[in-house]
């Protein structure tokens, strides 16, 4: 019909309109409109982490827990948009978490280590070497002197997603996501580079 809403293929059919009901119904305690919004969402969120890790193992392991802070943590979707979009942030930053554990393992199983700061070892971080893994390092590097400058960043430069949309989903005006986003390119480019 040419009147109704489109509807997203992630989604099963559902448009968002639907998803964010289905969030506010499970917001207001209803298990099953929680059961149906986590099964209709994970699609895109497995998709989400398959951005960053792209090891179909690895990009599950990050979508089930972006599901279960999904659930533990509805109620902090405060509704300014679309709840697509924080889902968004928190299958990112599940990908994220997923990572570094991966990271800390790799390191921390290496007996032989002699340097204080051993790169992970390639069998276990292959999975997404070559890919996202110099960005995720950059990440980490500038999130220790400047936080604020990396969300924006990989909502924008990673996945896609609107100026807008990411100042609706910080909290934050426009132009304060723009000059985050513009600094924190700044701060990455050398990084990625491999210069010092």
């Amino acid at each position: 019909m040419a009147d109704e809403a489109p509807r997203d293929s992630w989604s099963e059919g559902r448009t968002p309109d639907e998803i964010d009901e289905l969030a506010r119904r499970a917001q207001d305690g209803d298990r099953d409109a929680l059961e149906t919004l986590l099964g209709a969402i994970r699609p895109r969120a497995l998709n989400v982490c398959r951005g960053v890790l792209p090891h179909t193992p690895d990009a599950e392991d990050a979508c089930q827990e972006a599901l279960i802070n999904i659930a533990t943590k509805i109620g902090s979707w405060g509704g300014r948009g679309r709840f697509t979009t924080w889902m968004h942030v928190v299958a990112v930053n599940s990908a994220r978490s997923t990572y570094r554990r991966m990271k800390n393992q790799a390191v921390a199983s290496d007996p032989h280590a002699t340097g204080s700061r051993e790169l992970p070892d390639p069998r276990t971080t292959s999975v997404i070497a070559g890919t996202r893994l110099d960005l995720l390092e950059a990440m980490e590097t500038i999130e220790r002197d400047h936080p604020q400058f990396v969300e924006p960043l990989l909502l924008r430069d990673v996945y896609g997603m609107s100026y807008e949309e990411i100042a609706e989903q910080v909290g934050a005006p426009l132009g304060t996501i723009k000059a985050q986003i513009h600094h924190g390119r700044k701060l990455v480019r050398p990084l990625l580079r491999g210069s010092e």
